[in-house]
């Protein structure tokens, strides 16, 4: 079969079906594999997945297990709530897990190897077809190849999602920063050394954790960009940055300086849809459900994505022949829809959702501050359901959690708060 995107959810997906015992070819288009980026945050459900590969102890070799998630107000900086992720293992069975991006892809990309999955760049994908019991890829130098199913894990901009749906990226008119730098640069600036925190602020927040054993740091920064509201081409620029978090608590001040300014990354997702498969042709990760930012499942959910289908593969091989893999990929490909596009469904709309009430002004962000604060640490009601094993049929996704309104908070909006006049 072949894979097309050489990402951790490209990667991760040839991995998990060459251990179902399948020959995979996996294209990427750059002339090396490699990520950009800095932090990723690994939850229960996915070091669950990377524990079954046998990679859950080199990944945590290479990254930190924090003690505690953190939710601060960006303003005053005082503490919201907060999650024991020592007691979030106990519960979930596995740990939650900080990592450097590209020490994750690493990680895959030398499973990868070790299992024997072809690898290939130089390969720009630009065209997708089915065939009489296939199907064919085309390069865009001419090239083709083709097999009994392709994986489009072709992200954002993916090629093949066109077969299935003419839409396009959805702009949240946000934009992130980001910047990994060694601890001792840190050290002095009031962070925890053993945890991730968030400080949430009218129309931005602040992200910090340690990477890499604790050697490093890394920060992120989002906003909403005046000039994307207003249609401007040029948004997102590190002017923006500054006003942005004009006013904000003394921590964020002090790692504003060490963001990375030569670089942001301006935040989309796409409408959710319910289709994913196209004869034998199926997407994964971001081709299939590209989220925003905020509930940290967008890595979680390509690599879910790969195991799920490689569990339904497993489930329907019979014994390879000469004239194929043995798989039923009807019933495989079939199963995979069943479950996943609604799973992702759940998770980016409720990452549109918490956005909303992480950046909320006035006296709704009074609301939100006192509702958190009433929270009970070890409330996991909103987490099981994400949390938990990956579904691999319909029937055992989980109840979605309730939502708790605003307006149930009774609060006396703040005099001359800065939330109140921004």
């Amino acid at each position: 079969m072949i894979v097309i995107g050489g990402g951790i959810g490209g990667l991760s997906a040839a991995l998990a079906l060459t251990r179902k015992g399948l020959k995979v070819r996996l294209y990427e288009r750059a002339s090396e594999f490699g990520e950009v980026g800095a932090g990723l945050q690994i939850a229960p459900n996915c070091t669950r997945i990377l524990n079954d590969y046998g990679l859950l102890d080199e990944a945590t070799t290479l990254g930190v297990l924090p003690e505690r998630m953190i939710m601060k107000d960006a303003v005053d900086g005082g503490e919201l709530t907060h999650l024991d992720l020592k007691d979030l293992e106990r519960r979930y069975g596995f740990p939650y897990l900080v990592i450097h991006r590209s020490d994750l892809h690493g990680i895959f990309l030398r499973a990868c190897e070790r299992a024997g999955v072809e690898l290939v760049t130089d390969a720009h994908c630009v065209a997708y077809e089915n065939t009489p019991g296939g199907a064919r890829v085309t390069f865009a130098d001419g090239r083709s190849d083709r097999a009994e199913v392709v994986i489009a894990a072709d992200g954002l901009h993916s090629v093949a999602r066109r077969l299935l749906v003419h839409d396009e990226p959805v702009s949240s008119a946000y934009v992130a920063y980001r910047g990994a730098v060694p601890f001792d640069q840190v050290r002095a600036n009031d962070v925890h050394e053993s945890a991730v925190v968030v400080y949430v602020g009218p129309r931005c927040h602040f992200v910090q954790y340690p990477l890499r054993g604790g050697q490093m740091f890394n920060q992120v920064a989002v906003f909403e960009s005046p000039k994307a509201l207003a249609g401007k081409e040029d948004w997102g620029t590190p002017d923006e940055l500054d006003r942005a978090f004009d006013g904000m608590c003394p921590q964020i001040k002090a790692g504003l300086p060490l963001m990375w300014r030569d670089r942001w990354w301006r935040m989309y997702d796409r409408e959710p849809i319910a289709n994913w498969v196209t004869g034998r042709i199926a997407l994964l990760g971001d081709a299939a459900h590209p989220p925003l930012q905020y509930m940290a499942q967008g890595a979680v959910m390509a690599i879910e994505d790969g195991w799920v289908l490689a569990e339904r593969v497993g489930a329907l091989r019979t014994e390879r022949s000469e004239e194929g893999s043995g798989v039923d990929w009807e019933a495989a490909l079939a199963a995979y829809e069943a479950v996943r596009p609604e799973h992702c469904r759940r998770v980016m709309t409720t990452a549109r959702s918490w956005g909303a009430l992480w950046h909320h002004d006035g006296v709704k962000r009074l609301q939100r501050n006192a509702l958190l604060r009433a929270r009970d640490p070890h409330d996991y009601s909103f987490t099981d359901w994400v949390y938990g094993p990956t579904a691999l049929t319909p029937e055992q996704e989980p109840e979605l959690y309730r939502a708790i309104p605003l307006e149930s908070a009774a609060v006396v909006a703040e005099q001359n708060s800065p939330g109140d006049f921004r």
